[in-house]
């Protein structure tokens, strides 16, 4: 075999491969593949959803791979202004998935533009449906009504593009900063001023109750010295009485035992001083165990 054959038999071989690798294509399983035929939908549609190798027609035949996965939108924070003229800050998601590849491929042609269109609609569905409600619709009574609203809405827009909305969520919303700062400080004044009452009805209850307290004591301790002041007295009369009965039984003995209490209130203080006459009827005892008065001696 001569060179040129062989040169030309390599060629037609190299040319063969190309033809059969231009000729086929795989689609994966997280994606779809729109046949086009000079840049028009291939006969059939050209959309080729099945996962695998697929055949093509060289050179008048190109692939373009759509994403069939669903896909998430995040909504930058924006400002709405309320029916009830309150401002509230929205932050808010979408997620899609792309329904009809072909109109998706002809209206926006990429998922970074269908990104961009979608958050258009989204901002323009968001201030439409919640700047007709208030703020606490917004917030509590009616969020899930109104994110059904605003979903219904951009699916609605959205068809355009070829797209099916999946969900979409109000993640949060807030009050600008300026007007939080104002409402926060609104509530600790509000919350020191039910402070200072609660504070105030505690003292006063407070001073209720020792005043309470100071006047049952009284009651309790003047009751308790009546009752005392009664039971000493009856002691008293008790002791008089006893001392009476013993009086009238022994004259000379009660005496004599009420003059040794007196020397023992007196000279129990070893520092007391007497100034009296030993002869003094208050040591009569000590002249004579009787206490009767010795008998002057006769000359």
């Amino acid at each position: 075999m001569n060179a040129p054959r062989l040169i030309a038999i390599l060629a037609g071989a190299v040319l063969l491969l190309l033809l059969a690798f231009s000729s086929t294509f795989e689609v994966n399983q997280i994606e779809q593949a729109l046949l086009l035929r000079f840049g028009a939908p291939a006969p059939g549609g050209g959309l080729i959803t099945e996962p695998g190798l697929h055949l093509k027609w060289p050179l008048i035949e190109s692939v373009v791979y759509i994403d069939k996965r669903i896909l998430d939108l995040e909504s930058p924070k924006q400002e709405i202004l309320a029916s009830d003229n309150q401002r509230l800050e929205v932050d808010a998601f979408v997620r899609y998935r792309i329904a009809d590849a072909l109109k998706f491929y002809q209206t926006v042609g990429s998922v970074s533009r269908a990104n961009n269109q979608l958050a258009s609609v989204l901002n323009s569905a968001l201030r439409r449906v919640l700047g007709d409600a208030t703020q606490t619709q917004i917030v509590r009574e009616e969020r899930d009504a109104l994110t059904a609203k605003i979903r219904d809405a951009v699916n609605t827009q959205a068809e355009r593009f070829g797209i099916a909305i999946v969900d979409t969520r109000i993640r949060r919303v807030d009050l600008p900063q300026q007007i939080s700062e104002k409402v926060f400080e609104r509530m600790r004044t509000e919350r020191g001023r039910e402070a200072k009452e609660y504070r105030a009805l505690g003292q006063q209850e407070a001073q209720q109750i020792r005043t309470a307290a100071q006047r049952d004591a009284t009651v309790i301790v003047a009751d308790a010295q009546q009752k005392g002041d009664s039971m000493r007295g009856d002691g008293e009369a008790e002791r008089a009485r006893v001392f009476a009965e013993a009086f009238s039984k022994d004259q000379d003995f009660f005496a004599f035992y009420r003059s040794m209490q007196a020397y023992d209130a007196s000279l129990k203080d070893k520092s007391a001083r007497f100034v009296i006459s030993p002869r003094s009827d208050f040591f009569r005892f000590f002249d004579n165990p009787s206490g009767k008065a010795a008998k002057a001696a006769t000359p």
